[in-house]
């Protein structure tokens, strides 16, 4: 087939859009050399922006096309489509546990906890975690497309895939998240008109059966074997996909803690609710006959290759207008969630381990030429890994699976157990990546080296190990914190022996002024 020019207009004119809006925002920024203003918006965020932002976080081309991959795959389907709604709740269990918090202390990123409690190496150790998910996270986005485009319209997946990413990270290197929140908002829109105005178009094509009628195509199979591999990823889901730098990259950017608390309760409706054509449509492709369609079944099979549903969806089962349309939308969900990870893993980079570790001395100037060049190398980094992913939804889940293992139990400690130390957190980061490594990883071809309790040899690892390893790390983590802490105080160990230098008195002062941040605000709030 020829290339679809009317449709590679068509996006090239909305990529001039988006890019038109994130450079018109960046003049916000006032002050290049404020990386702090960059990275937080000067905390400016109100309900409309923070609300839009919010949900532009999650919702991407990983969440949609994943989403559609997943119902549409046989054996899998709506049973195990569990990342809308385990995300969105991911939502919720931040905004009752951690975004007040973390905005009443005014943090800029989410390693900074890290550092002031354990240190600012411990700190950086931990940032790998959180920097190895949002790539992955990146990774499935712009995979998902090229996917798209290379369907719909032709076009080499490989320049579609570089060109987009290059868009990204040309209105974030100047904007930072100012450029990247009033860009969520075009892009939101483009998303809800799009996919919702072709999921009637796709109900309704001959070549598909009513969706009700063919409920066993894409309601899946529920294996009772698979019950604990169900029950880990729905904790991996939901609690994985709490501590992230992209989502509070935007609730330390809100302008109180109420606000950020709050914003992230109604943003967990919005990305559920946006995920609900891509179910459909998901549906939708199980239950269409393709050789009654235009698709080139020796070319492209979608049951080869389940990934490309979404788009083949789009392309070949409603009107032309209508699959450019979608295509705009896909290509909205791509740009929202890519400038959120590129920004947040080097915003991550350039305070926590350049400045922090490196360079404590480092003037804003030198700051933000190296906010710049991480924002290049992440994104580079990101389209390579798209360029070589198989599967989209793999990553989609993948990206989470470290940081629920390493960093979500941390996190907790970090913010709610006051004695957690250095000691504690080197060991629960040992032990809880051993753990996680050892069980395998079948995506990457890696073998289990250690056989959980029911495992198989065709199935995998049927007990939730991950879930087990996240338990002990954070176990681990207060108990050796604890033992430490008693070890030094009551002088059973001479304080010299405190190598790490982290068994001190709790800083009441920070405290206070933490505790006097959130009154102070809360106050405000209730006048307003």
């Amino acid at each position: 087939m020829a290339v679809h020019w009317g449709g590679v207009a068509g996006m090239i004119f909305f990529y001039l859009i988006i890019l038109a809006v994130g450079i018109w925002a960046s003049r916000k920024t006032k002050g290049a050399n404020n990386t702090e203003r960059v990275m937080v918006a000067g905390r400016d965020f109100g309900w409309f922006i923070g609300l839009f932002t919010l949900i532009a976080t999650w919702v991407g081309g990983g969440y949609i096309n994943g989403t559609a991959e997943v119902v549409f795959t046989p054996g899998w389907g709506l049973v195990w489509a569990q990342a809308p709604w385990g995300y969105s709740f991911s939502f919720v269990v931040n905004g009752l546990f951690f975004a007040k918090q973390m905005r009443a202390a005014n943090y800029v990123t989410m390693i900074d906890p890290f550092q002031k409690k354990f240190g600012n190496r411990m700190g950086g150790i931990l940032f790998l975690a959180a920097i190895t998910g949002e790539l992955l996270w990146c990774a499935a986005i712009l995979a998902a497309l090229g996917s798209t485009i290379s369907v719909i319209l032709e076009l080499d997946q490989n320049l579609s895939v570089i060109i987009s990413a290059c868009i990204a990270v040309s209105y974030t290197l100047f904007g930072g998240l100012f450029s990247v929140a009033y860009t969520d908002i075009v892009q939101l829109v483009c998303i809800f008109i799009g996919l919702w105005l072709c999921v009637p178009f796709a109900l309704t094509n001959k070549a598909v059966t009513p969706i009700l009628q063919n409920s066993g195509s894409w309601l899946g199979e529920w294996d009772t074997r698979l019950t604990g591999q169900w029950i880990d990823s729905c904790l991996l889901i939901i609690l994985g996909g709490v501590p992230w730098q992209a989502y509070f990259q935007r609730v330390l950017a809100a302008k109180t803690p109420h606000h950020a608390r709050y914003l992230s309760f109604y943003a967990a409706f919005g990305c559920f609710f946006l995920s609900i054509p891509a179910y459909v449509m998901g549906a939708v492709g199980a239950s269409t006959d393709w050789t009654m369609t235009n698709l080139n079944l020796n070319k492209t099979d979608p049951y080869e290759t389940p990934g490309i549903i979404l788009p083949a969806v789009i392309q070949y089962l409603t009107p032309p207008v209508v699959a450019f349309l979608g295509l705009g939308a896909i290509s909205a969900a791509v740009m929202s969630s890519t400038d959120s990870s590129v920004l947040a893993s080097s915003s991550m980079f350039t305070r926590n381990v350049y400045k922090n570790i490196f360079r404590q001395s480092a003037s804003e100037r030198e700051m933000m030429w190296v906010l710049r060049v991480a924002v290049i190398f992440v994104a580079t980094i990101a389209t390579v890994m798209a360029l070589t992913v198989d599967s989209i939804y793999t990553l989609f889940v993948l990206c989470s699976d470290f940081v629920y293992v390493v960093l979500f139990p941390q996190f907790v400690c970090v913010i709610h157990i006051k004695k957690s130390n250095t000691y504690g957190s080197a060991c629960a980061f040992v032990l809880g990546l051993f753990l996680r490594l050892a069980g395998g990883i079948f995506a990457l071809g890696m073998p289990a080296l250690i056989h959980y309790p029911y495992y198989d040899e065709e199935l995998g690892q049927l007990f939730p190990f991950r879930t087990m390893a996240a338990i002990l790390s954070f176990v681990s983590l207060v108990v050796v914190s604890y033992a430490t802490d008693v070890i030094f105080r009551k002088g059973y160990l001479p304080k010299r022996f405190d190598f790490l230098n982290c068994v001190v008195d709790i800083d009441a002062a920070t405290d206070q002024q933490v505790n006097g941040n959130v009154q102070a605000l809360d106050i405000v709030d209730k006048m307003a």
